[in-house]
């Protein structure tokens, strides 16, 4: 379905939030996986400014061209999650014109089923479409829309969630710091936040060797110097799993190094990777010069 897709493409750059400018791990309730973008961040900082270039010709020109909405002058945040029983949830907030919020009820009003209903006095729409290439499991087919809120886009994956949001301004109710709360990693200015439970991947057909290996993995772009600084956090289920990723990381590198293709400029950042063990916990960090970054995903 159009509108869904537009809004889990926003996060196809990072691993498929509470809801704000800078998340706490004290801040998510418990999920399967979350991400957040912080898009005044991005705009703000030389070295962010490269990767928001990236996506606003990617993702953003795409938006502008289908259903009107500009993110570059609209959208501040985008925040996706997906708790263990109610599915995913994707939250944009910015500062949206009524033509803005009128386009994107047009737009969904397309769909092949296409229902007002309200909560707490505030309108939603359900949305159903028949399936098609682009359609994800996340919804299903069916998804929860409202530009209810002030300055919020809301789509969600099922009636009970939508009603959470627009009785929490946004927010969503449950345990936000203890058990099945994700890693949060933090920086000086952060772009990109992301983790993941990998047993809650088990139903989709994934089988890996990491992956089984892995309780919780959290990732973060953020900004140092003027570099792009990436760093990825995993918890193993022991100390012998840690060391044994710390391993694959490093032979990954190795062999990369010795690749004829292998830009001499880029290994040269990537020779400084920094591959440390804590019992579990792995972490792995490396800071880019943003161009490159930007030539090795395209």
């Amino acid at each position: 379905m159009r509108l869904a897709r537009y809004a889990l493409v926003l996060f196809y750059i990072a691993l498929p939030a509470t809801l704000f400018a800078e998340l706490e791990r004290g801040d998510l309730p418990a999920a399967r996986w979350y991400a957040h973008v912080d898009l005044v961040e991005m705009r703000a900082s030389d070295a962010g400014r490269e990767l928001y270039n990236w996506l606003d010709e990617e993702v953003f020109e795409e938006l502008r061209d289908e259903i009107g909405f500009d993110a570059d002058k609209e959208a501040n945040t985008i925040t996706a999650l997906a708790t263990s029983e109610g599915g995913t949830i994707v939250v944009i907030d910015g500062e949206f014109s009524a033509t803005t919020g009128d386009k994107i009820i047009a737009i969904a009003a397309l769909a092949s089923d296409f229902d007002t209903l309200t909560h707490d006095g505030k309108a939603y729409y359900q949305i159903e479409d028949e399936p098609d290439d682009h359609d994800s499991q996340s919804f299903d087919n069916v998804a929860f829309m409202s530009v209810a809120l002030q300055n919020k886009l809301l789509v969600t994956a099922s009636k009970e969630q939508m009603h959470q949001l627009l009785s929490n301004n946004g927010k969503i109710p449950g345990n936000y710091d203890g058990d099945g709360a994700l890693i949060v990693l933090r920086g000086d200015k952060n772009f990109v936040q992301a983790g993941m439970d990998p047993d809650s991947f088990d139903d989709m057909g994934w089988d890996s060797n990491i992956l089984r290996s892995t309780e919780q993995l959290a990732l973060l772009v953020s900004d140092t110097a003027d570099l792009l600084a990436i760093e990825a956090q995993l918890i193993a289920s022991g100390a012998e799993e840690a060391n044994t990723l710390a391993s694959v990381v490093r032979g990954l590198l190795a062999i990369l190094s010795l690749s004829d293709e292998a830009d001499p400029e880029l290994m040269a950042f990537l020779n400084d990777t920094e591959i440390e063990v804590d019992g579990a916990t792995l972490r792995v960090s490396i800071s880019l010069d943003p161009e490159l970054l930007i030539e090795a995903i395209d």
